[in-house]
């Protein structure tokens, strides 16, 4: 809302003083200079400047160091609005970006890119507009041409995006002109690299078109043994291809205790079931990732199948399981606090307190402070001071500022607590890390100097 009226508010202003404005902003920064020329210049116009730029930068040799990479990909970026700006023709706008992507060793090869941030203006932003002409380009063979003597060489593994989404342009008869044409090239390549990239180039098109028996073909012809991951994905496009029944027996190929991909299996074999009409499958299965997964996802998705009205019998079963358990599952605190079972939860925090692990902040800290709006004053006080615990043994100066607001914490709900049961008061806790720590200045001063101001920030 506030965007909109923002927006209103400047349409209101008028041209003129937008324009005054754009243009003294654009004689500071070449990103608004660069704009202004994109918005007033005609289709043409944006083209030859898009032409000129792409030229220019891949006549540059100074290097670009990873601090710089952003900007760089910001550059980038704009360079592909040149095209967006410069022809509504889908072959053209195709040629352009395609002349972007033959760029890529001009970019990549002089820069550090290791926070990835111009190889994803390829991966997504090029793409996306690629996606955009070649779906409303009428001439498929030509799309296909130029996608294929991209992938002729992909130094940096970009190019090949584009084959991962030809289904979203190319219709089925296409696809396997391309597949035939991978297919010809592999007769005459001897390196075993390139060999492999082509055949995972068949295998991506073959998977878009849902040709399962290519897939296998390719996916058993190119290794000596076929891994779990990969009898998974065969797996799966059997059922992508409406073969539930060859798709199932893939999948009983890998041992049923297999722990790789178990979760991924478990989908695979939902659906199975659930083309095949198999209710009580579809529920062992169902129970299955309830069980290894506790959480309010896969219990809705348990009972989507078995029914609503056995909710309280299924929470009530699996909390008496939780109780019961040797070891603490921070995920399963969360799922008994999720489902209104905040006793239980302290319950089983108590008893798995010495478990506690502080460097597990983010789940733990969620928890603390539910415990804390319930007036679980003592579980609340554990846990944070197992965050804080773990602050100080690692010794980490710039985590000091979260550990003074952990015991600020607690010595402001110290007072709440009535019965410290078997743990020790606040002040044995307090003196005995004081004694430990007493050398962590750097702490102590947070503590006893900046962090008053800051409580709130935990409430």
């Amino acid at each position: 809302m506030q965007d909109k009226n923002l927006r209103q508010k400047l349409i209101d202003l008028g041209a003129e003083i937008l324009a005054d404005n754009l243009l003294s902003l654009a004689s500071y920064y070449d990103e608004i200079s660069d704009l202004t020329e994109r918005l007033t210049a005609t289709p043409e116009e944006n083209i030859q400047r898009f032409k000129k730029k792409l030229s220019s930068l891949k006549r540059q040799k100074k290097f670009i160091g990873w601090k710089d990479s952003a900007h760089f990909a910001i550059e980038l970026k704009m360079l592909l609005q040149d095209i967006e700006y410069s022809t509504n023709n889908p072959l053209t706008g195709v040629k352009l970006v395609a002349s972007f992507y033959e760029a890529d060793n001009a970019f990549l090869g002089r820069c550090d890119d290791s926070s990835g941030n111009i190889g994803d203006i390829f991966r997504f932003d090029a793409k996306e507009l690629f996606i955009y002409y070649a779906s409303r380009c009428e001439e498929k063979e030509k799309i296909a041409e130029i996608i294929l003597k991209l992938n002729n060489k992909d130094d940096y593994g970009i190019r090949d995006n584009l084959i991962d989404c030809a289904a979203e342009c190319l219709p089925e008869p296409v696809i396997r002109k391309m597949i035939a044409a991978f297919q010809k090239q592999l007769e005459n390549v001897k390196n075993e690299y390139e060999k492999n990239g082509k055949l995972r180039m068949i295998s991506s098109l073959a998977r878009q078109i849902k040709d399962a028996e290519l897939f296998k073909t390719i996916c058993v012809s190119s290794r000596e043994t076929l891994s779990s991951s990969a009898v998974i994905d065969i797996a799966a496009v059997y059922l992508e291809s409406g073969n539930p029944e060859t798709a199932h027996a893939w999948l009983n190929k890998i041992r049923e205790n297999e722990p790789f991909k178990e979760n991924e299996r478990n989908m695979l074999l939902l659906e199975i079931y659930k083309k095949q009409g198999n209710y009580e499958k579809q529920k062992e299965i169902l129970y299955k990732m309830f069980k290894s997964s506790h959480s309010v996802n896969t219990l809705k998705n348990l009972l989507d199948v078995v029914g609503i009205e056995k909710q309280d019998e299924i929470i009530k079963d699996e909390i008496s399981c939780i109780m019961e358990s040797d070891n603490l599952n921070e995920t399963d605190v969360q799922f008994m606090i999720e489902t209104g079972k905040t006793d239980d939860a302290e319950t089983y925090l108590l008893k798995h307190a010495d478990e506690l692990n502080g460097n597990r902040y983010g789940i733990l800290l969620s928890i603390a402070k539910t415990m804390e709006t319930e007036k679980r004053y003592l579980i609340t006080s554990i846990i944070y001071r197992s965050l804080l615990t773990s602050i100080l043994e690692n010794g980490y100066p710039k985590a000091y500022i979260y550990g003074a607001q952990y015991l600020s914490k607690l010595d402001k709900l110290a007072p709440d607590i009535s019965d410290w049961k078997n743990f020790s008061n606040h002040e044995t806790f307090k003196s005995r890390i004081h004694q430990a720590h007493k050398l962590k200045h750097a702490f102590w001063s947070k503590y006893t100097g900046v962090i008053h101001p800051f409580i709130k920030c935990l409430d």
